[in-house]
């Protein structure tokens, strides 16, 4: 193998938003994901919605500038 380059490969926990954490490997410091196999409904078998931030304001915030010079014209 060849040396320095190759990413350094770290053990981390990722967290959900649920608040389950992961332990796992990854050339990433860390990783946050919104829904894993503990509070997703696949596995549960529960319907449980979790909107960390919501797609609308998502949308919203990201083409506020476009819809307001759109606005202005």
């Amino acid at each position: 193998m060849k040396k320095d380059i190759h990413p350094k490969y770290n053990h981390i926990k990722a967290v959900c938003a649920c608040g389950n954490e992961v332990e796992m490997g990854s050339v990433m410091s860390e990783v946050r994901m919104e829904i894993c196999s503990a509070c997703h409904p696949f596995f549960t078998g529960k319907q449980k919605l979790i909107d960390t931030a919501g797609r609308i304001e998502k949308f919203k915030q990201r083409y506020a500038k476009h819809f307001e010079n759109k606005s202005k014209a």
